[in-house]
């Protein structure tokens, strides 16, 4: 039979070893923190409305910056691109958002059109507009993009 200190140690080791259980659990969940990385080009707020209809290069050169790239079928067009993903502990990243900023010049290099193309819901999807593009051109080289950052 044991006496009643011994039972009083036995009670105090097992919550103990409750609280150690408990403490442990805390720590492993803890490291399931989720982790959000922005790659490319960071569109600054306010930046698409400071180029209006008829600004020139050099003034979107000065508001956003360097294109990620440029196209020159058809007309001039910027293209700024940027995706965003999350990552949970050890599982895989999740794209959360991709987005291309696109600016349109005329032959004299003046902004002809904003588009600021996005993935929502599966389909490409232009948020300036509301509007989502059917085949052509643009249609390809966006598609082009989002298989370069769907990695």
């Amino acid at each position: 039979m044991q006496r009643p200190s011994e039972l009083r140690i036995g009670r105090v080791a097992a919550r103990l070893r409750a609280v150690a259980a408990l403490l442990a659990l805390g720590l492993m969940l803890g490291g399931c923190l989720t982790q959000t990385y922005q790659r490319g080009y960071v569109v600054p707020e306010g930046a698409l409305d400071q180029i209006p209809l008829g600004a020139s290069q050099e003034q979107v050169l000065i508001v956003l910056g360097t294109p990620s790239t440029v196209a020159t079928i058809s007309g001039e067009v910027f293209y700024y691109i940027s995706q965003r993903t999350e990552q949970t502990s050890f599982l895989p990243q999740k794209e959360t958002d991709r987005r291309v900023i696109a600016v349109y010049f005329d032959k004299n290099r003046k902004v002809e059109r904003l588009a600021n193309y996005g993935i929502r819901d599966g389909k490409l999807f232009d948020y300036v507009s509301r509007t989502t593009p059917s085949g052509g051109e643009q249609q390809s080289i966006i598609g082009f993009f989002g298989k370069v950052f769907h990695m």
